[in-house]
């Protein structure tokens, strides 16, 4: 295909796509705010020892945001799961008590040596990334990630779940 067509089909796509408004969809907001958290997300960023203290503090709610199949497999002690593509208003007010309840959120890439619960991902596509942004789009005021990646046989932080009782 010559690179005139291409131009002709990309300028039609761009006019088609400002012909198919969705009130339901606003990726310029998205845009505005992954460069806002970006300065709070760095600054909420856990140490292993700051995320099993502050997971211990009451209130506190430890967030899975992976598909219910590898959190049932392997996860956090006490944590709570919310598929990413089930967040709403209503389902994470199921779970998180306050906007300003505090918020652990991990992800298969905080987690080495058990890829069959924790497979990693592509680091920009990571899920903290999302849950994050989702989480604060949302309201949520309090989000803290755990930064480092850690060996999952080898953490201080107490994994549960069917993939345990097979080692």
């Amino acid at each position: 295909m010559n690179k005139y067509l291409w131009v002709v089909i990309l300028a039609a796509m761009s006019s088609q796509a400002q012909e198919l408004p969705n009130r339901l969809i606003d990726y310029g907001q998205f845009q505005q705010n992954v460069v806002s958290v970006a300065k709070i997300r760095r600054q909420n960023r856990l140490s292993e020892a700051q995320f099993i203290a502050l997971a211990q503090q009451p209130g506190t709610v430890v967030l899975d945001a992976r598909s219910e199949r590898m959190f049932n497999r392997l996860h956090i002690d006490g944590a709570v799961n919310l598929s990413f593509p089930d967040f709403t208003e209503q389902e994470l007010a199921k779970i998180i008590p306050t906007k300003d309840s505090k918020i652990l959120i991990y992800c298969n890439n905080n987690f080495t040596n058990a890829p069959a619960s924790f497979p990693a991902k592509t680091p920009a596509a990571s899920l903290n990334l999302h849950t994050y942004n989702a989480l604060h789009s949302y309201g949520y005021t309090q989000i803290y990630e755990l930064g480092p990646l850690l060996d999952a046989s080898a953490t201080a932080i107490r994994l549960v779940g069917t993939e345990r009782s097979l080692q």
